[in-house]
């Protein structure tokens, strides 16, 4: 890992110089942005770009490249000036388009959008929380790949991270397990510079930090972030220590070289303006007429990242191809580990009668799937024998073990979600996470960053409705449903039984540009009987015609359990002379994705009386029933008590939505 050039500490400080002249000007250009940060931040984040991160400019997908996080994403030119620097397809032209329509450089960085950037970071504290999951998916696939002389799985996670990032919730979530789980490859940088928007830390944060993180049970350290030689050091020391993650404290001063800002809260976010700007370049050795300023012999120092890179990536490549000849198998298996056969999706089926649980079809069809494909990854935010995410021979990820694909996530919901998603960006792993649906409340950010950032990550999300019963409205999802659906590239399944549960696993499995929830009963439902109805396998287009009358009047429309009651509602409305067709409808978002022939084979539009029911709130419905339809839902708290007296009480049933049939027909 020695780099190809002594270190020079005056030669790190040019260097950083340079990137904070780009990233000033940039902000400036755009007259938008956040100085800050870069300027305080460039010294230290110049000596791990130069001397420790093992990556290939001109290969972003190396397998084995170290991964680096800027958690502060609204810092985000201090990243797109290195890409740049360091031979990325960043190029001037792009740091001149920062923040336009269309740039590749956008206010916060975006993952699949500019090259090199590993997450999507902005909303502070998701990106700490996604490098532990590339920290612990590093450790799980270096544990079951690597062999005696060929470590084929070797690289660090690398994160800089702000005040900001400390102070929310989800990166204590997260560090803690990481502690826990003694992550000794992953190493954060802490912008240390005591200021936030609303200015000093010590209007809302007095903590002792570093204490923190040794409660947390990291490897601390506390050094000048403006001193070269003991960045690094502190790193060294950092990489040295593999039995604890690293958190090294780089006390810095925001926005640091700006004559009257620096030190500021009015550096964090906003350009320095063209007089201070010119000040700022005098100050840092940069002329203050010219923009955009990389003289030769930084070019040259910085772009020796891209000589470096190609030849890690040789002796990797060779590395590999010794150990494809050594241990083919296993080669073949690492390789393919983000693919899903179809013969891993031919799952077992249940029989038409029985009474499950979708939730418990969920556990039964997980012990089929774990041992077909090696990538499949799980856990649980402390909820295990509920949600039924654990498949039988399973171990647990632990430092003892691992080669575990299973993590005890403790009572970490916002955590579990920013860690899966860290592990689905490392690749190697397809993770899934269960919980009680209503604890999507924790998850929704990290969620959302999910379905932004077009990861499949899988969340097994039980006790879906007021069907769990007795525990009551804190813990009976309502609204869920709805707002999940209305949240862009996120697919809901909600299954109407254990088969139609088979197809929910395989949309998610297949479904490789962006997450699934798996919303699953508590209750047990009974099997429905395909011979009679449609088969299971409809449910791939999201809905489907289960049943029907010829010349039916009226469509009944659910999805889940409420898929029973339209059923018996089909039953009691034949029997008082209507004659009806029943849909199942366990996800709208792949039914909107049909060709519209086919949706409007399944509602047609002159057919407009129709009645939807589900144990949710009816908002978004109205598209399904349209002006003249009628919803059966649930526009208010749920309650305490057996599952079954609830929907009586609360009035979704067979026999409303029988009368709501019948009024429509009146």
């Amino acid at each position: 890992m020695t780099p190809a050039h002594e270190f020079s500490s005056d030669l790190i400080v040019k260097a950083a110089n340079i990137v904070r002249g780009l990233s000033i000007d940039a902000v400036q250009a755009a007259n938008s942005g956040h100085p800050g940060l870069p300027l305080g931040a460039a010294d230290f984040a110049t000596v791990l770009w130069t001397h420790f991160l093992r990556h290939n400019p001109k290969n972003p997908q190396w397998q084995n490249r170290d991964r680096f996080v800027l958690s502060g994403g609204h810092g985000s030119m201090l990243l797109y000036a290195l890409l740049h620097l360091t031979g990325y397809d960043v190029s001037l032209a792009d740091l001149q388009a920062f923040r336009q329509w269309g740039s590749r450089t956008p206010g916060h960085p975006e993952y699949g959008h500019t090259p090199g950037v590993e997450t999507t970071t902005g909303p502070l504290g998701q990106g700490l929380a996604n490098a532990v999951g590339m920290a612990m998916a590093e450790a799980m696939l270096a544990a079951r790949f690597n062999e005696a002389d060929f470590p084929v799985v070797d690289h660090y996670t690398y994160v800089v991270a702000t005040d900001g990032d400390l102070q929310e919730g989800v990166t204590h979530e997260a560090c803690a397990l990481a502690g826990h789980q003694q992550l000794g490859k992953l190493v954060v940088l802490y912008d240390d510079n005591h200021i936030t928007i609303d200015g000093a830390t010590d209007l809302s944060f007095s903590e002792k930090v570093l204490q923190r993180f040794v409660a947390y049970g990291w490897h601390t350290q506390q050094v000048d972030g403006h001193d070269p030689q003991a960045v690094y050091e502190a790193i060294v020391a950092a990489r040295e220590n593999t039995s604890q993650p690293s958190i090294i404290s780089c006390k810095t001063i925001i926005g640091k070289g700006s004559p009257h800002k620096a030190g500021t809260a009015g550096v964090h976010g906003a350009p320095l303006g063209e007089e201070e700007l010119r000040l700022t370049k005098e100050a840092l050795g940069l002329p203050p007429d010219e923009a955009f300023y990389v003289p030769a012999n930084i070019a040259e120092f910085f772009g020796e990242a891209v000589t470096r890179g190609a030849h890690w990536q040789a002796e990797w490549d060779a590395l590999f191809s010794a150990y494809e000849q050594a241990h083919p198998e296993k080669a073949t298996t690492y390789l393919n580990l983000d693919k899903v056969p179809a013969q891993a999706l031919d799952l077992q089926t249940f029989t038409a009668g029985e009474q499950v649980a979708t939730r418990s079809a969920s556990g039964a069809i997980l012990n089929q799937l774990a041992p077909a494909l090696p990538a499949l990854v799980g856990g649980s935010a402390d909820l295990t024998p509920s949600n039924n995410t654990l498949p039988q021979g399973a171990t647990a990820f632990m430092p003892d073990n691992r080669q575990g694909r299973y993590i005890h996530y403790g009572i970490r919901e916002h955590g579990m979600a920013a860690i899966m998603n860290g592990l689905a960006l490392h690749g190697g792993v397809i993770p899934y996470g269960g919980t009680f649906f209503v604890f999507t409340d924790y998850m929704r950010p990290a969620m959302r960053m999910a379905a932004l950032m077009g990861l499949r990550v899988i969340y097994v999300l039980t006790h879906d409705s007021i069907g769990l019963g007795e525990d009551g409205p804190t813990h009976q999802p309502v609204e869920h449903l709805s707002s999940l659906r209305a949240m862009p590239n996120m697919l809901v399944f909600r299954p109407a039984d254990a088969n139609e549960a088979i197809v929910g696993w395989q949309q998610a499995l297949q479904r490789s540009e962006g997450p699934t929830c798996l919303v699953l009963t508590r209750q047990k439902l009974p099997v429905l009987n395909r011979e009679v109805l449609a088969p299971y396998q409809e449910a791939a287009k999201g809905g489907y015609v289960l049943v029907e009358d010829d010349d039916y009047e009226v469509i009944l429309i659910a999805t889940g359990s409420e898929v029973s009651l339209a059923l018996a509602a089909r039953d009691m409305l034949n029997d008082r002379g209507y004659r009806v067709r029943v849909v199942s409808m366990p996800s709208t978002e792949l039914f909107d994705a049909q060709p519209q022939d086919y949706r409007h084979s399944v509602l047609p539009p002159d057919k407009t009386a129709r009645v939807a029911v589900e144990a949710g709130a009816t908002w978004g419905w109205q598209k399904y029933v349209g002006l003249k339809g009628q919803i059966i839902g649930l526009d208010r708290f749920g309650a305490s008590a057996p599952y079954q007296t609830l929907y009586e009480e609360l009035g979704i049933t067979a026999e409303a939505v029988a009368r709501a049939a019948e009024a429509l027909l009146a």
